[in-house]
Formats: structure tokens, C-alpha cells, sequence
């Protein structure tokens, strides 16, 4: 890592190539590309050749032994769709490859600035003769149906022959990996031939998926250019058994000539277009027109203006710094933008998790976007609104007869987890969608968006929690559901359960108060839902009397009303190689012991701190601490986060470091199925809400920065409302500014403060 907006990896063999394709994946947030190499890999290695659409899918089969009411029974699962990365080229029949022949100054590079993955190298060949080639990949920020590849050769001392082969491959299948449960079991074939339309700029191949009936069109053009002169001469065959196109040429080429492949690919699917293979069509027609040179300007200015509003510097720690620009680069790439479609728990960089989603994104990626791009934030909640009809469906196919369950993971609303206890069991994803509804709007302050979509999501939300629960002895009890810890499932009152649910309601009440003043609009809502006073009442009783668990004797939230009757797992003695546990123990040897996979009571102390006292949350946050294993990504990040809340510095920049490198170090050794984006969005909150100690509720917004000694300082900016801020930190003062927008008041360690466009605040450091 040489700069901030620069990830450089040089080293490539059989045992890494899987973490590189992670790593330099493109994306867009509509489409995805693994990184894989144009030629490919030798056979027998291990690689996940992939092109995704975010929210493009085929339904699967999901095994279940017993034939219970209303399991789920098929799934949704995201297909990859199509290959148009391979390109093949052979030197007097000598065909390039990474692992034949000498390779030199070799090195990999995302450019976080341009917008592009680079490959670049020298290759002598087994004859020792020498090429030199510089390979740039882009998914379009400016189309975003548009996956490029400018593929570069020039040769040294080679004279000869050269034939290019570059293919078009529309029917692909899926990675799968039987042994681990975090991706498909099975590789099916999802795609069918649907069509071809070929002429002499381009092709176009339509495939249909096998059980979704879901069509998807990729269009494909080149540009050959040899020492600048565009070269014409090239074959374009169909193969209509294996639903493939090969354009290829021969020429000779000498010392110094340079040879430059441009290959433009188009993306289009039914689920957001009528007639593919015609919109795919004028696209392409229309990209040809403008020539890579518009789209390379137009993505340069794209990621101009995205760093300038999600500004994060840290001073004194280079690689730290390359690492939290990743991150927030990788959210970018990840994030649907049409409502169509969200931010899968892997992005759109590999096939763990089939492309579902899940919790993660309104806890950990959504409140990135609410405060760097709202717009993203926002299109994010109207997917959720989109989905709250078949939300209602599966709340009465659990036997709810009011209320909306969202699905524990999806792509289109319906239920895909074949696990419940561990899945559909963890209602606290309806806590979840609320809060990020709530944290949108105290963020933005978008009233009408709140009023079209977002008090409809808070009231069937809150609905379920009166539907699930029951009051008894004088509480409001939640029970059979699992919280965010899934070593321990199906409980009675799980805390972070129970504080969300309690949120959920408080907050629409309160909210409810402020619509009734447009009246109006509140009676065509009330009526239009049936909303009545007496479920109000219910709702704010639920909300008063909720069961918070508590033990007195340890001065603790127990995650769970059985949690301390359990005996404490003996992590200290556990040996490494058994890390997962859920990859080595059965789930229900885990549920009968004290042990945690994340963060659960702890995440909720980050999200409603009001609900305890600091010394309880410090008693509970020591605790947990022991008995956490952090084998979810999810984890290190809300600890951190907390540690920073309490007060124990040197422990939140410990597990900061765990969450800001998890992908780029492997620290998972999983990162080769795909990115762990919630982690990212944890690691910039871990600063931001954590070392900074940003805070935006319904009291508004309060800031009280630390500054980790082993950082010089850091800055970052953030919009709230319709104004953008900067907080400046160094190791004596902190500067916030009103970078522009209308004034803001806010709280600076606990002083209030009004700022002015234009102006700024400096303050003594604290901690």
C-alpha cells in the first residue's frame, strides 16, 4: 500500500489467487467482476470465475430433512451470469500464462482515484523472447452497465506470429464449496440459451434463468488497435451449443510494435428492463460512440467528488490509512443505487452468502452512507419498502396475524434461510430496518420521506413486536428468538432484542406525535392502515414495561433469560485449528454454553446507551469480552466502538486494528469467497463513532473526539441535514468547521454550539 487511494499487491501463486480475485474485484453496485485473470489458471487451481448482478437471481432447491409447516423450501440465489473477461493470446503458438514462461515487475494495483484494477508485467517466454503487458479493468460509475478491459501488449524483442482470441461465454455455473456453510453447496446449472443477435460491431447473448424465468443479456464490442491503427480484420464465430462467441486475429508484430485490445461489455436484465437484448443493443451503440477515453474522464470525476464528501484521513499510520480508504471504496462498489437491490453481505466481489441480505446493511453499511452520500442511505430504505408486502407475508406464514417479519436474508423479500434457529429466528432484523429508518431521518432530517415510506416501515415493525411478545408479571416479554450471537439461538428475552424492539416502538411514538400535527396526511396514514389509539396504548405499555434482563449479583445484562445458567466455554484452552467454532462443533453443543460468536449486549450498548448505566454497560462489556470469539467479521469493529464509549483506549484501538485489515491481511481466511462489508462499514464507524465520538439521535448531534496515541490525528467530513462538516483532530486541539449548508448546532463535549457557514470551532482535546 503506497498511498492513501492505492492498494498494490505483487505476489501471485496457486495458494493466493482466490484472495486476488477478492481484492481487485470491480464493481459498481449494479454489476460485479471478480478479478480473475484473462487467461485464466492452470487447471486444478482453485479460482471463482464471476460477473454478478446485484439483485439478479435463480431459485435453488433448499434441503430439508423434515418436512415442517412453512420452512423454507427454495431459495433465491445470485447467478453469475455470464464470462466476457477471457482473452487469450498465444506468441507463435506460445499462448501467455502467469505460470509458464518468466514473469518480472510484476505488480496488481486498485486505484482507488481512477476508478480501475491494473495489471502489469513483463513475460519472457519459455523461448526467451519478451512482452510487456498493462492490463486495466472499469465498471462504469457513469453507465453502470458497462464492465471495460483494456488489454495492452508491446513487444520487446518478440517478431512473430500473434493470435488473439477473445470470448464471449453465456452460459456459466456458479462456485460452490460443499464443506462450508457460508456458500452453495451445489453448482446447478441456473442459465439456459434465450437468444443471439450478432453483426459486425457486436454481439449479444441472452440467457434465461432455469426457475426464475429471469433473463439477462450481455452486449460485447472490441477496439484493436496495433501501434494506433485500428485493426478490422478479425473473425466473430458462434458456437450455439455452448451459447459462445470468439472474435479473434492474426498478425505479425516486431520489435517495439504495440498492440492495444479494447473490450466493452454491456450488461441488461429483465428485473429492471423489458426488452434486454435491445436496450443492451443501444447502450453498447451508444459507448462505442463516446470510446473508453469518456467513460475513464467520467469516472475520474465520479471518485473526485465521492472523496471529497467521505473524507477520512488519518495522520501518522500510511498503511492504516490505504486500509480505511478501502474499505469505504469497497462500500461504494457494493452498493445498490436503482431500489432494486441492496448491499449483499459480500458485495458484489464473490458468491458467499449467494449474494443475500442480510442485517448487515442497515447496521453496518447504511449509517456510512447517511452520513457521506444520503442519497445512497435512502435508496437503500425504499428496497426495504419495497419488500414490506412480502415482509407481511412472512410474518403470517411464522402464525403473525398483525405486523411485517422481514427475512433473516433475501434478495427479493421471501425467507432463504434453511436454518431457523440460527436465521428466520432472529426477529431483531425488524429492530434493525427500524433503526436505520430512524438514524436516516435524525441524520437527514427528510420529513417526506419518513411520511411516504418510513412510518409505514416503524408501524409494521413495532406491530410485529405486539404480535410476538406477551406481557407477563408485569413485563413484556419476547421470547423463542435469536439475537445477533448465533452460538446461542432460540431464547427467551435476548437483551439486544428486546432494547431494539423497545426502541422500535418508542421511536415511532414519538414520531406519530409529530405526524398527527399535518393532519391531513395522519388521517389518510391511520386510516389507510387502520391505526388505532388502542394499539398505540398497547405499544407504548409493550414499550414502558420491556423485559431488560438483568443480574444483580454480577451487575450485568444477561444476553438471554438463560444465558448464566450455562457454563463458561474454555476458550483459553480451544485449540486454534478449531476456530470457527461453528465450522467444528455442533450448533447445539455451542447453545448449552457461555459462549459468543460477536458482539450481541455489547452491540446494543453502542446503539441505545441511554437504556443502561455506564457502570452496567462496563460490567457487561468485561464480561462478554471473555467469552467472545469474534469469528464473525461483524464483531471486533462494535468493540472497538465501545471500548472507546467506556473509556479503554488501548483496547478499542486493538480491535480496531482486527476490523480496518481484515480483508487485506485474510485475517479470516475467508476473504477469497468475498469482502466482508459490514466489517468495513463497522471500521469506519469504529473511528467516526468511536475515536470521534459522533452521536446523532432525536437530541440531536454531539461530537467528543479522542485521539488513539499512536496516531499524530485524523479529519473527517460528514453531512448532516443538508450541510456538510469537518472535525479536525491533532494531538492538542479539535476544529470543526461548517464546510457549507445552513448552520448546525450541535454538542462538543457536552457544550452547546452553534456554527455558521463558513465558520469553525476549536476545542481543547479531551481523552
Amino acid at each position: 500500500m503506497e498511498k492513501k487511494y492505492r492498494i498494490r499487491g505483487c505476489e501471485l501463486n496457486e495458494k493466493n489467487i482466490t484472495l486476488q480475485e477478492t481484492i481487485f474485484h470491480n464493481a459498481n453496485g449494479y454489476i460485479g467482476v471478480r478479478g480473475t485473470l484473462e487467461e485464466g489458471c492452470p487447471e486444478g487451481f482453485d479460482t471463482m470465475r464471476g460477473m454478478y448482478i446485484n439483485g439478479f437471481y435463480d431459485m435453488a432447491p433448499m434441503k430439508q430433512a423434515e418436512k415442517l409447516c412453512n420452512l423454507v423450501e427454495d431459495k433465491e440465489t445470485m447467478v453469475n451470469v455470464a464470462d466476457t473477461q477471457t482473452i487469450h493470446v498465444s506468441f507463435d503458438g506460445r499462448e501467455f500464462s502467469m505460470f509458464d514462461g518468466t514473469v518480472s515487475d510484476y505488480e496488481r494495483v486498485l486505484d482507488m482515484e481512477q476508478g480501475v484494477t491494473e495489471r502489469n508485467l513483463t513475460w519472457k517466454t519459455p523461448e526467451g523472447r519478451t512482452v510487456e503487458f498493462s492490463i486495466r479493468r472499469m465498471t462504469s460509475f457513469e453507465n453502470r452497465a458497462l464492465f471495460t478491459i483494456d488489454y495492452t501488449f508491446r513487444s520487446v524483442d518478440f517478431e512473430g506470429q500473434v493470435e488473439i482470441a477473445s470470448f464471449q461465454k453465456g452460459l456459466v455455473k456458479n462456485y460452490c464449496n460443499p464443506d462450508d456453510p457460508r456458500l452453495a453447496d451445489e453448482s446447478p446449472m441456473h442459465l439456459i440459451p434465450a437468444g443471439e443477435v450478432l453483426d459486425e460491431t457486436k454481439s449479444c447473448l441472452a440467457a434465461e434463468t432455469v426457475e426464475s424465468k429471469l433473463t439477462v443479456v450481455t452486449a460485447v464490442a472490441h477496439q484493436i488497435f496495433i501501434n494506433g491503427e485500428e485493426y478490422k480484420d478479425t473473425e466473430k464465430v458462434y458456437a450455439p451449443e455452448e451459447h459462445q462467441v470468439c472474435v479473434s486475429g492474426r498478425f505479425e508484430i516486431h520489435p517495439g510494435d504495440e498492440v492495444r485490445i479494447v473490450k466493452y461489455t454491456v450488461v441488461c436484465d429483465s428485473v429492471r428492463c423489458e426488452n434486454c437484448m435491445e436496450k443492451a443493443g443501444k447502450v453498447l451503440d451508444e459507448v462505442l460512440d463516446r470510446g473508453i477515453g469518456y467513460y475513464y474522464e467520467k469516472q475520474k470525476e465520479f471518485l473526485t467528488k465521492y472523496w471529497e464528501n467521505a473524507e477520512l484521513e488519518i495522520d501518522g499510520d500510511d498503511d492504516l490509512n490505504a486500509s480505511v480508504s478501502f474499505n469505504m471504496y469497497q462500500l461504494l462498489q457494493s452498493a445498490g443505487t436503482d431500489g432494486y437491490s441492496s448491499i449483499a453481505a459480500k458485495g458484489l466481489s464473490g458468491e458467499g452468502y449467494e449474494g443475500h441480505y442480510f442485517w448487515d446493511t442497515e447496521m453496518y453499511m447504511l449509517p456510512y452512507f447517511a452520513l457521506t452520500d444520503p442519497e445512497i442511505a435512502k435508496g437503500l430504505l425504499n428496497y426495504r419498502y419495497t419488500i414490506l408486502p412480502k415482509a407481511r407475508e412472512n410474518a403470517a406464514l411464522l402464525g403473525h396475524e398483525r405486523g411485517a417479519l422481514y427475512p433473516w436474508r433475501t434478495i427479493t423479500g421471501r425467507e432463504c434461510s434453511g436454518y431457523y434457529p440460527s436465521g428466520t429466528a432472529q426477529y431483531h432484523i425488524n429492530g434493525d430496518i427500524a433503526y436505520a429508518v430512524i438514524l436516516y431521518y435524525h441524520t437527514t432530517g427528510d420529513w417526506k420521506f419518513m411520511k411516504e415510506q418510513g412510518m409505514e416501515m416503524l408501524l409494521e415493525t413495532a406491530r410485529l413486536w405486539l404480535d410476538v411478545g406477551n406481557f407477563y408479571n408485569g413485563k413484556f416479554h419476547i421470547n423463542c428468538v435469536t439475537g445477533p450471537d448465533e452460538y446461542t439461538c432460540v431464547v427467551n428475552n435476548n437483551y439486544y432484542t428486546n432494547a431494539s424492539a423497545k426502541y422500535n416502538l418508542e421511536q415511532f411514538l414519538i414520531l406519530t406525535e409529530q405526524f398527527r400535527e399535518e393532519l391531513e396526511e395522519w388521517e389518510e396514514f391511520r386510516n389507510r392502515l387502520n391505526v388505532t389509539e388502542e394499539e398505540l396504548d398497547e405499544m407504548r405499555h409493550a414499550a414502558e414495561v420491556m423485559n431488560l434482563p438483568y443480574d444483580e449479583k454480577l451487575g450485568i445484562n444477561p444476553q438471554d433469560d438463560s444465558f448464566l445458567q450455562k457454563p463458561v466455554w474454555d476458550l483459553a484452552h480451544t485449540e486454534k485449528e478449531k476456530f470457527p467454532l461453528l465450522m467444528h462443533y455442533h450448533p447445539l453443543h455451542l447453545y448449552r454454553y457461555q459462549v459468543c460468536k460477536q458482539a450481541d449486549t455489547v452491540l446494543s450498548y453502542f446503539l441505545f446507551p441511554e437504556y443502561q448505566s455506564k457502570e452496567v454497560m462496563k460490567n457487561s462489556f468485561l464480561y462478554y469480552e471473555t467469552i467472545t470469539t469474534h469469528d464473525s467479521s461483524l464483531s471486533t469493529c462494535v468493540f472497538s466502538i465501545e471500548a472507546s464509549r467506556l473509556g479503554m483506549s488501548d483496547k478499542a484501538y486493538a480491535y480496531f486494528g482486527d476490523s480496518a485489515k481484515l480483508d487485506l491481511l485474510n485475517t479470516h481466511n475467508n476473504t477469497k469467497d468475498g469482502i466482508h462489508a459490514a466489517n468495513m462499514g463497522g471500521c469506519y464507524m469504529a473511528v467516526i463513532n468511536g475515536f470521534a465520538g459522533l452521536r446523532i439521535s432525536g437530541e440531536g448531534l454531539e461530537i467528543a473526539p479522542a485521539l488513539p496515541e499512536q496516531w499524530n490525528g485524523y479529519r473527517f467530513r460528514f453531512r448532516y441535514h443538508d450541510s456538510s462538516v469537518r472535525v479536525c483532530v491533532d494531538k492538542e486541539k479539535i476544529t470543526v468547521e461548517l464546510v457549507q449548508g445552513e448552520p448546525v448546532s450541535m454538542n462538543i463535549y457536552g457544550r452547546s454550539v452553534r456554527l455558521l457557514p463558513g465558520q469553525s470551532i476549536s476545542e481543547k482535546l479531551r481523552g
